[in-house]
């Protein structure tokens, strides 16, 4: 697996692996997402888990950032 490169992907992975225990293939492709550098993708995958509110909130503050680091690359 690609190594992200940024602080915003390696929380997300870090956020994605401790909320999505259990290695299905759901979270095999939220990581290969943000090992693409792919935060629509990431999105998009995950707007089907049903995270409450306050965690939705930081998964997309998670996924904005990441996107708004790209952009200054």
């Amino acid at each position: 697996m690609v190594q992200p490169a940024d602080q915003e992907t390696v929380s997300l992975l870090r956020w994605l692996r401790r909320q999505l225990r259990q290695p299905t293939p759901e979270r095999e492709r939220l990581e290969a997402a943000v090992a693409n550098d792919d935060p629509a993708e990431a999105r998009r995958l995950l707007a089907r888990y049903p995270f409450g509110e306050a965690q939705r909130r930081h998964v997309e503050g998670l996924i904005d950032r990441w996107e708004a680091s790209r952009g200054a690359s």
